[in-house]
């Protein structure tokens, strides 16, 4: 029997989840269409507006359905780049890919980025945000960071930032991909100009996702056509998959605590926990193994039946150190022996011995290779 804990990366759809899904698969007909079968399918659509909006606590008219969170970090920071009239952008280099590399692509069309720097807490230095924006807030676009750390589960102290950027007038974006349904996300009260979440990291399908837009926040669209989802996001609407969103935002996750507090004691004596436990969510843990290759971990780990990962899947299959932990001050050797461990609601406490009992062997065996 395999062990799964990588379910950062993608969750099991879950049981309820399924059952809507597939059921509201089988209706046909296009939400926009003024017949029966579409206005059925948009009572769907619409219904589940309604649901995902009353989780993340915000207007039913700021959900704007996407196809998962790299679409929406894409829409949010393009999209408010595009609209604002400064060029400046400020974040971290700890962010996920679909954003960095968002960011990097505004880099050639004239923006200009502001790294903050990161402690070895994987926090940003409130003082030196303060600083730019006093210098620089008529030319700052946005800010973006992300809520949780998909590698490493550390929180942002979103509510301190949105606070300090609320004086200058600046918009802040935030990834919550990680953090939507593991920790609490109040939009209304975040103080956030636009949110992202996805589908598949809570039990859901991939492919579903939504880019939560504040009503006084506008955004340039990235795709143009039939003027859907307040002409923010053009395309024939996924009725079925926002329902599958809805649900799965719906259903309550565990709680993890004690997994964490038995993967902290089963396994700290092996690596080093990258953060302390408290300033983290209990879902992902990372972990670093002196002296062993993190594919080399990755390749021996799955010999014995256990799946977890490196960091980010959407990086999978690349050899390198921890973009994320090399912001965090981390060296390239500490960076490149990193083991992400995350659970779901399948994962139990023999799931996490089985790991701790597998990990002496494979650690002897990868500082020798």
């Amino acid at each position: 029997m395999r062990v799964y804990l990588d379910h950062a990366a993608t969750s099991p759809l879950r049981p309820e989840v399924l059952n809507a899904y597939t059921e509201a698969l089988q209706l046909v007909g296009n939400p926009s269409a003024i017949h029966s079968g579409g206005q059925s399918s948009r009572a769907i659509l619409e219904g589940a507006r309604e649901r995902l909006a009353k989780v993340a606590h915000c207007d039913r008219n700021e959900v704007i359905f996407t196809s998962g969170g790299t679409e929406s970090n894409n829409l949010a920071i393009k999209g408010l780049f595009a609209e604002r009239a400064g060029n400046l952008i400020i974040t971290t280099a700890a962010e996920h890919h679909a954003v960095l590399d968002a960011v990097e692509y505004l880099e050639t069309q004239g923006a200009e980025v502001h790294w903050l720097k990161l402690n070895r807490d994987g926090q940003i230095e409130m003082d030196e945000l303060s600083k730019v924006l006093e210098e620089r807030s008529a030319e700052t676009a946005l800010i973006a960071l992300m809520w949780v750390n998909n590698e490493t589960g550390i929180v942002t102290p979103i509510h301190e930032v949105t606070a300090l950027a609320a004086k200058y007038g600046v918009p802040v974006h935030s990834d919550a991909v990680a953090a939507f349904g593991h920790m609490p996300t109040n939009f209304a009260e975040s103080g956030l100009a636009t949110m992202a979440l996805t589908g598949h990291k809570l039990g859901g399908p991939v492919g579903t996702g939504a880019l939560i837009v504040s009503r006084a926040t506008k955004v340039v669209p990235l795709l143009h056509g039939g003027g859907q989802e307040r002409g923010f996001r053009a395309g024939t609407m996924d009725a079925a998959g926002a329902l599958a969103l809805a649900v799965a935002a719906e259903t309550p996750q565990p709680d993890y605590t004690g997994l964490e507090a038995l993967a902290v004691k089963l396994i700290t004596p092996l690596g080093n926990l990258t953060r302390g436990a408290s300033q983290g969510i209990p879902n992902i843990l990372n972990f670093t193994f002196e002296g062993c290759p993190g594919d080399s971990l990755l390749f021996l780990l799955d010999q014995a039946e256990i799946e977890v990962s490196n960091g980010s899947a959407c990086t999978a299959g690349v050899a390198r150190a921890s973009h994320v932990l090399l912001a965090m001050g981390f060296s390239e050797a500490e960076a490149s022996s990193a083991l992400r461990v995350s659970f779901g609601p399948q994962t139990t406490a023999e799931d996490v011995k089985a790991l701790a009992e597998a990990l002496p062997k494979v650690v002897a065996t990868a500082r020798k290779i």
